[in-house]
């Protein structure tokens, strides 16, 4: 089965894209970015507040 649905790989294309025009803009500053990662999490953000099927953060499971 499917890891991300369409509608999340289309969000984090769309958020690439934008990095690469250089319109893509972090929440908070306000800055633009520049970093791929950061785009790719932005957009699966993005796809999860649209409730697409996107897994849990790493950072909040908790690994001992």
């Amino acid at each position: 089965m499917a890891r991300y649905s369409k509608k999340s790989q289309d969000k984090v294309e769309k958020s690439l894209h934008e990095m690469k025009r250089g319109e893509l803009k972090s929440g908070r500053s306000g800055k633009k970015v520049k970093s791929r990662k950061q785009a790719i999490a932005i957009g699966l953000s993005e796809a999860r507040k649209a409730g697409a099927k996107v897994p849990r953060k790493a950072a909040s499971q908790g690994k001992a």
